[in-house]
Order: C-alpha cells, then sequence, then structure tokens
C-alpha cells in the first residue's frame, strides 16, 4: 500500500480524461505526483520548496 493519499489535480481535464496527474501531500516535506492513468506507475517526490519553485516556473509560463 502506498504512503500517499493521491487526489486528482482540479487543473486536470475531466472530458478526456488523458491529461491527468495526481499530487499527494499528505506526507510531510514532500510532494508526490504520478499519472493518473497508472497508478501502479512510478511517483515522482519533490521537497516542499522544489514544489513551489516547479509551480513558480509553470504559472509564469501560462500567465505569457
Amino acid at each position: 500500500m502506498s504512503r500517499f493519499q493521491f487526489v486528482k489535480s482540479s487543473f486536470s481535464s475531466t472530458t478526456n480524461n488523458t491529461d491527468c496527474v495526481e499530487v499527494a501531500t499528505n506526507v510531510a516535506g514532500t510532494v508526490a505526483v504520478r499519472d493518473s492513468k497508472w497508478d501502479g506507475g512510478p511517483v515522482v517526490e519533490l521537497s516542499d520548496a522544489a514544489w513551489a519553485v516547479f509551480l513558480g516556473a509553470a504559472r509564469s509560463r501560462t500567465a505569457r
């Protein structure tokens, strides 16, 4: 059983279910991300600081 409790991102597509990610924040100091179509697949684990940098970069690219 995974130690992470994943939830689907609110930004994931709900109509075609092809671009979905799940995020888990239940483990202190860690944010885990996985492809919702492959729940047994790889999980990317990031520190809270690395996640904040990633989100900042993603937001700045979408704001252009």
